[in-house]
């Protein structure tokens, strides 16, 4: 194959435009980024979330910043739903290029006194939705037969554990080895599956860890960097993950934390 040259090279890498994607948690602050990011980029953005109320305003700021994005509701957990929002997809876009589950929960606690319906909350939303998503969109690029770019939403915690995270930790712990997995059994297809494992970024949940001085001098003790994390500094490694530049990259695990996990 010949080898492009210059900007022609870069550009054609990392173009992702006139790409499908199908988002989930779209208006978490993760799945927001990533939504106008890759609407930015030229990529048709399907929104989906429980709550129709916030997904109709992030179509309307992508379609207002000339992006093109629709939305349909719908819980991650429930199968019925989780299927439907795909077949909604490939109605209205006529295909799914790239996959991002950012739908999740936390909620951190002592073991011994967590509720049992909390740490099933907690596998529900961040594994088996995950699970979910990627069974149906996964018939759906292979019977594609074009390949395909999948994107979990891991975390830090799900390499490091950490008190009171005892169901948050091992549930991240699980998307990554999925993406793992899948990144294997799916290879032959061309569908490349990974996931980012970002640290705390400025998000409306954790604003508080912001502006605690007393925590987030404490935090930043840990982040080579020395910052918490911004909605820009995610979405250059969705852009890339979502791209050419990656076709070569699958079941990896990428740290976006700063130096958190690095030592």
């Amino acid at each position: 194959m010949a080898m492009k040259k210059g900007m022609d090279l870069l550009k054609d890498l990392f173009d992702v435009s006139g790409k499908v994607a199908l988002i989930t948690g779209a208006t978490g602050g993760f799945g927001h980024a990533a939504a106008m990011a890759l609407a930015m980029a030229g990529v048709k953005v399907m929104a989906t979330g429980r709550d129709e109320g916030k997904l109709k305003p992030l179509v309307k700021e992508i379609e207002k910043e000339g992006g093109v994005a629709a939305y349909s509701a719908g819980s991650p957990i429930e199968y019925e739903d989780v299927k439907r929002v795909v077949k909604d997809t490939v109605n209205k876009f006529g295909r799914i290029d790239i996959l991002i589950t950012a739908a999740g929960v936390n909620k951190p606690g002592p073991i011994v006194d967590q509720p049992l319906e909390e740490w099933d909350m907690i596998m529900d939303a961040n594994v088996k939705g995950t699970w979910l998503f990627c069974k149906e969109v996964g018939k759906v690029m292979i019977k594609q037969g074009k390949g395909g770019k999948v994107i979990l939403l891991g975390s830090a915690r799900g390499e490091l554990g950490m008190a009171n995270y005892t169901g948050y930790s091992p549930s991240k712990g699980a998307v990554h080895l999925l993406a793992k997995s899948l990144g294997c059994e799916w290879g032959q297809y061309g569908i490349n599956v990974n996931a980012i494992a970002p640290t705390v970024f400025r998000t409306a949940l954790t604003q508080w860890m912001f502006d605690d001085q007393a925590f987030y001098k404490n935090f930043l003790k840990r982040i080579p960097l020395g910052r918490l994390g911004e909605p820009e500094d995610f979405i250059g490694t969705v852009i890339f993950l979502s791209s050419r530049a990656s076709d070569f990259l699958t079941g990896a695990i990428i740290c976006t934390d700063g130096g958190y996990t690095a030592g």
